[in-house]
């Protein structure tokens, strides 16, 4: 993502009762230095984020990345992000995407500098890169072992395993791997043997004409994309479901996709070398949907 724009905001802020936050906000440069050597986020990953897609200006599924960010700052102990103030840094972002096209806004939450009085909070804002491809094409995903069974995110709450935290470095080793194996992406599967999610992304399987992904309990976020396209196929009288999927599922079913906040709905073409069917045509409705501008 080439940065165009980014700000800083003042957690402290939040505390005001107030309804416009605008002076919380402080314009930085996007190639000046920003941030202390002391910032935890940098030293130890130690704290939270959320990818925002854009469409023409507009940020899509606003409320389930605040959401999903508030529910992330209470697994880290971190303050609860203000919604509001945050809402409008978002959309005071948002004005420096494309005006015509695919943006990615990030929202990142810090503690901050150690033993410092407030987390660190900024945003940033730029176009998003070109997915054409991999939607109408797909991708091939192999499965990596998450090494940890399904119950361990219950047992271990300190894993911080449902929180989305900027210490990304497995994610990003899980795509490195995929790709030496010969292809795009990966699943993750517990040891126990159940699907868990892509390192960047959610899955979504069709069997039997219904629509299930793995519910959101070990250690899954809960995918914002993922939540939009299962509403809009309830609107349209579709069957979907959160299941616990054993990994023998995957070779069997209808059709396959990832689903993220900048690549939308992506075909899985093939799992582990065994080929899946792809319908092009209903992957390109839910890009259309996917790509309609949504609160």
């Amino acid at each position: 993502m080439a940065l165009s724009f980014a700000l800083v905001i003042d957690p402290a802020a939040s505390d005001d009762l107030r309804t416009d936050f605008s002076d919380s906000f402080r314009v930085i440069d996007t190639a000046a230095p920003a941030l202390s050597v002391g910032e935890l986020s940098t030293q130890r990953g130690d704290g939270i984020f959320e990818s925002i897609g854009v469409v023409d200006r507009h940020p899509q599924e606003l409320i389930a990345h605040l959401d999903r960010l508030a529910h992330s700052a209470q697994l880290c102990a971190l303050p609860v992000p203000n919604r509001e103030q945050w809402r409008q840094a978002v959309f005071a972002a948002a004005e420096h995407c494309p005006a015509r096209g695919e943006g990615v806004i990030k929202l990142i939450l810090s503690r901050g500098i150690e033993h410092g009085p407030t987390p660190t909070a900024w945003v940033t804002a730029g176009a998003a890169p070109d997915n054409t491809r991999v939607r109408e094409q797909g991708i091939r995903v192999v499965t990596l072992d998450r090494g940890y069974s399904i119950d361990t995110p219950a047992r271990a709450p300190w894993l911080l395993l449902g929180a989305k935290t900027l210490s990304y470095a497995v994610n990003m080793a899980a795509i490195r791997e995929a790709k030496q194996r010969g292809a795009d992406d990966a699943i993750f599967v517990s040891s126990d043997g159940f699907v868990l999610e892509a390192p960047t992304a959610t899955l979504v399987l069709k069997e039997d004409g219904r629509y299930v992904t793995p519910a959101p309990n070990g250690g899954i976020l809960h995918g914002t994309t993922q939540l939009g396209l299962f509403e809009h196929l309830g609107s349209l009288g579709d069957e979907t479901a959160y299941e616990t999927i054993r990994a023998e599922r995957l070779a069997t079913a209808e059709a396959a996709w990832l689903l993220s906040s900048v690549r939308l709905a992506v075909p899985i073409v093939a799992i582990d070398d065994v080929e899946l069917p792809v319908d092009h045509e209903l992957t390109a409705s839910f890009n259309r949907f996917l790509l309609s501008p949504r609160a």
